[in-house]
């Protein structure tokens, strides 16, 4: 057996025959879960030498089967599979998602590895039980139903002994197994984290089933520390309205010393030392959703109580619907989301996949350059999520002075500081209660405010400066910016658990010089701004000019061109090059040399210095433009005050 660059044992082919040839193993030779695996594939006569051909795939048809089978499977899956990829993207791997029947139902990664997946049916349709495919992670862990890691040579079946593969089951609510999520990779390149990402993913996917399966009753959210609250590591125990035992997850079992079955004969008032009234009642009564209940044990947790909507507001606590019982499908046809599909792939994808989160309750962080349109995706994503009737409130941390940033957020009491209005001042946080928070820029925030932000989001309170009181709020936020908070942690700007709390889908928006809908952005503009006007068009010099140019000030700058072209154009219903700002028009023709010049015109500049050519080309234009100096000047790309500018010195126009 050789140790990989990881640290990763392989254990050799040999290994592997001195075991089907019965003889006994050192312990700790290896592992007992593939010790196990293989002698159920010896058992089942599974041959080692087995080829790709000879593993079972299903029908296209047969799919379709399986996946509308595990339709809600998928439904919650997804969203966190391109998550997981995003964060081991690169890697030569593949994330895959399997049903009980191991048969693969959906699968993202790297493109060149997706491929050699493939060639071993690690693909949609192929069957990954152990009888099929021998000892796997996948086909392990649905036998043992347990977290099942397996590399490179403890692969039974010698084709597959170029993976690498980590595998989590995925229960529902009551304990019933659903799935698999695996990550599969190629064996050089193990990584010792990833079972430890897989694990968290899986845990991911289980919470959503209890935020959406179970949105019509009691959860209650509980750990022993309150800023635990609302992360992965949270206990969640759902019970009926009348207070019976319903469904827990795997954190809350093990906070509470409970096995599924024992649970089950529990109550509220058998778990938690108060009765269901009691709770309704201390829930109502403090003004902080985070609160503290008494484990019959007498250990004492923090714990946020969620009411489903049948339960009746006039003897309940009065919070707001979660997210999740808004719930929305990738089906739903999400109206201003599409609106921002104009046929750039890249674009397309941020938008399918923002798409997928919305109603889950799964933080967006958007990275792009400055004026790549962070603020106008956020507001489509709130536009068609369950909070789109709420506000939409945004917050430039880089634009206002590390001085007030603090009020502006959190707003102020009366006399909180020198200058303070009278009346105080509501912070963004609390006007954006009920909604959507927009922070662009937040690499920009202070550390000291960071902190304060992220007990925010843990207590989901705010006290304003000079205040005493804490006030409940009800808040999703997104981020942007223009830096890789990645980075800015590392170098200890940005704090590393206010990442990890909004960072849930990172989605990074293309800047406009790599876009291929350039033009259909720019008319998609026009008609925003000419409020439909669909006489109002651009000439074909001025969207070839569109198209060309590198728009370093990214959408901001293309709607500010396009902004005041509508304002010089008098009434005319085309947008032609003239009509243009002419620092735009400089930028553009320093970007592309300053005119349109062919090499027969350079021909005939005789020197060939730039200021001869450039009067050479005004000349041939206005001879054949017939002395028009408008129509020249569109000819040739540039507005007319430039022709004049270039002409002088070299009269042209005498």
């Amino acid at each position: 057996m050789t140790w990989g660059a990881s640290g990763r044992m392989a254990h050799s082919i040999d290994t592997r025959s001195r075991f089907l040839a019965g003889e006994t193993l050192p312990d700790g030779l290896l592992p007992e879960v593939i010790s196990r695996s293989w002698q159920r594939c010896v058992d089942r006569k599974v041959n080692v030498a087995r080829q790709a051909r000879e593993i079972p795939v299903v029908s296209p048809g047969a799919l379709n089967g399986f996946r509308e089978r595990s339709r809600r499977l998928i439904l919650h899956a997804e969203p966190v599979m391109d998550q997981l990829y995003e964060q081991i993207s690169g890697t030569s791997s593949v994330v895959v998602l399997t049903d009980t029947t191991g048969v693969v139902l959906h699968s993202v990664g790297d493109p060149d590895f997706v491929d050699k997946a493939q060639q071993v049916t690690l693909g949609p349709g192929g069957v990954w039980t152990e009888e099929a495919s021998g000892t796997n992670a996948i086909g392990t862990a649905l036998v043992e139903q347990a977290p099942v890691s397996v590399h490179s040579t403890e692969h039974f079946i010698d084709i597959n002994h170029f993976l690498t593969c980590s595998a989590a089951p995925i229960f529902d609510p009551r304990g019933k197994m659903l799935g698999v999520l695996d990550v599969s990779g190629d064996s050089a390149s193990y990584q010792r984290h990833t079972m430890a990402l897989v694990r968290m993913s899986a845990q991911m996917i289980e919470n959503q089933f209890f935020a959406h399966e179970c949105a019509d009753q009691i959860l209650i959210h509980f750990h022993l520390r309150p800023e635990f609250i609302g992360t992965l590591y949270e206990g969640i125990a759902v019970f009926s309205l009348e207070g019976r035992f319903v469904a827990a997850n795997r954190s809350a079992l093990l906070q509470l010393g409970l096995n599924r079955y024992d649970a089950e004969k529990r109550t509220i008032g058998s778990i938690f030392d108060l009765t269901l009234a009691g709770l309704f009642e201390q829930a109502r009564s403090l003004p902080q959703p985070v609160i503290r209940l008494r484990l019959r044990n007498g250990v004492e947790v923090f714990g946020r109580v969620k009411f489903g909507a049948s339960v009746s507001p006039v003897t309940c606590l009065p919070i707001r619907r979660p997210d999740a019982a808004a719930r929305t499908t990738t089906e739903t046809v999400n109206s201003a989301m599409s609106a921002l599909d104009l046929g750039d792939p890249a674009m397309a994808s941020a938008i399918r996949k923002a798409g997928k989160i919305i109603g889950h309750d799964i933080p967006l962080m958007i990275e792009g350059e400055s004026g790549s349109g962070k603020e106008m995706f956020a507001r489509a994503f709130h536009a068609d999520g369950p909070r789109g009737k709420g506000p939409f409130v945004a917050l430039n941390c880089a634009a206002i002075p590390e001085g007030l940033i603090e009020s502006e957020l959190f707003g102020y009491r009366d006399g909180a500081f020198t200058g303070a209005r009278r009346s105080g001042s509501i912070g963004k946080i609390q006007q954006a209660d009920g909604g959507i928070l927009f922070l662009d820029e937040i690499g920009d925030m202070p550390l000291s405010l960071q902190a304060r932000l992220l007990r925010v989001l843990q207590d989901r309170t705010v006290t304003p400066l000079g205040g005493t009181k804490s006030q409940p709020v009800d808040i999703k936020i997104i981020c942007a910016t223009n830096r890789r908070l990645r980075d800015e942690v590392a170098a200890g700007r940005f704090r590393e658990d206010l990442y990890y709390r909004l960072n849930g889908l990172l989605l990074t928006l293309p800047p406009l010089r790599s876009r291929t809908d350039r033009i259909a952005l720019a008319e998609s503009i026009l008609g925003t701004l000419s409020r439909g006007d669909e006489r109002v068009r651009f000439s074909p010099e001025v969207l070839g000019l569109f198209s060309r140019h590198a728009w370093p000030g990214n959408i901001r700058q293309m709607t500010n061109v396009i902004r005041t072209a509508l304002a010089l154009r008098d009434g005319d219903c085309e947008i032609r090059i003239e009509h243009l700002p002419e620092d735009f028009l400089e930028q553009a023709g320093g970007q592309r040399g300053e005119l349109h010049v062919s090499a027969e015109q350079e021909g005939r500049g005789g020197s060939g210095r730039l200021e001869e050519t450039e009067a050479a080309a005004i000349r041939e234009a206005l001879r054949q433009c017939n002395g028009n100096v408008s129509a020249a000047a569109r000819k040739l790309g540039i507005s007319r005050s430039t022709l004049y500018r270039k002409s002088k010195g070299n009269s042209p126009l005498t």
